[in-house]
């Protein structure tokens, strides 16, 4: 299903208010805040769903013990996974980069680490680099706001990525 432009801010902000309620309700806790990377306006379809299940899956025996709250949010705009932890936000960030860059759909994951004070954490700030696109080496921002690459590169090489990662789990 189609989702426009509007329902995606929409939900952007919708997440934003979620996670200041969680770190309100959770104080003193880091926020893990999962999303798929799944451009276009179809954000709800199976390959977003096997890829979300992988993160989720991931996060949680990453972070095992050490999850307090956790709370899956299944929208047409995108699956969303929160989730409260008492590992303090740079060690998460370092957890969820090493996430994003070991798992084989990692590139396919972002994961926020938000700290107690709403603050998100950055990838440099604890030692690792930029993203990198997922077509090319070059930093993800750039290609996308040089829009380098196609929807349908960018597409293929997803599909490519998701069908690769079927057969291995299979």
């Amino acid at each position: 299903m189609s989702i426009t432009l509007e329902e995606l801010l929409l939900s952007r902000d919708k997440r934003k208010q979620l996670q200041e309620y969680l770190l309100q309700k959770y104080q003193g806790g880091t926020l893990i805040c999962l999303t798929v990377v799944m451009p276009g306006n179809n954000k709800r379809n199976e390959n977003s769903l096997i890829v979300a299940k992988a993160g989720i899956s991931e996060v949680e025996k990453r972070f095992d013990g050490h999850i307090i709250y956790s709370q899956h949010n299944d929208l047409q705009t995108g699956y969303e996974f929160f989730a409260i932890t008492d590992i303090d936000s740079n060690t998460s960030k370092r957890i969820s980069c090493h996430i994003e860059e070991n798992h084989f759909l990692g590139r396919l994951f972002d994961i926020d680490i938000i700290d107690a004070n709403g603050i998100q954490i950055q990838r440099e700030s604890v030692g690792y680099e930029k993203r990198k696109c997922l077509v090319c080496d070059n930093e993800a921002r750039f290609c996308m706001r040089n829009f380098t690459h196609t929807q349908e590169e960018i597409q293929q090489k997803i599909s490519s990525m998701i069908e690769n990662y079927k057969h291995i789990v299979q």
